[in-house]
Formats: structure tokens, sequence, C-alpha cells
């Protein structure tokens, strides 16, 4: 990973990096979680996803296969391995998926 780039949707920051192997970028799935529903406390954001995910997995939907863990930079300074979405995948599709 050489880039590193914060975007914003629905004015709030979504981490995004570079991945050079595969030639796209990735983006954090708790950012995305946290602007759609406009949610900043990181640990309800991190709840949210697991709680998704299990539901997902259950229901053997692709959301969960197609992410992948990628390190991001946190607010503490460090770098952590995050769930992370590639640009192909349509945010509207988890929105969706967000509240069901």
């Amino acid at each position: 990973m050489s880039k590193v780039s914060i975007r914003f949707y629905n004015d709030h920051e979504v981490r995004a990096v570079w991945d050079d192997e595969r030639s796209k970028w990735w983006f954090s799935v708790l950012d995305i979680i946290g602007a759609i529903n406009s949610q900043d406390d990181y640990q309800k954001k991190r709840n949210y996803w697991k709680y998704l995910k299990t539901k997902l997995k259950k229901e053997k939907l692709q959301l969960v296969s197609v992410t992948n863990q990628l390190k991001f930079l946190a607010a503490d300074g460090k770098e952590y391995n995050t769930d992370s979405l590639d640009a192909e995948y349509p945010i509207g599709k988890l929105r969706l998926l967000s509240v069901t």
C-alpha cells in the first residue's frame, strides 16, 4: 500500500488506501458504516459491523467474502488491520443491507 486518501461521504471521513498489486482503492468498512448511519462512535460502528457480518454469513450473502483486511492509520497514529471494500462494491448495496 503506497497511497493513502481521506474521502468524505455525508460529511464523514472515509479512509482509503491504494493497493498496488490489484490496482484499486480499498475503503474502511467501519468508516462507510459510520457515514451511512451518521455514527462517529468507534465501538458502535464496530459492534454494528460485527452484527451485520454475522447476519450476512447466516444468509450466505457475498459481502463478507469481498472484504479484505488491510492496514489503516487510526486516530492514535498506529496502523491496524481493518475490514475494507474495494471501490467496485456499491455503497448503495451496503446502505440497503444496513437497514434490513
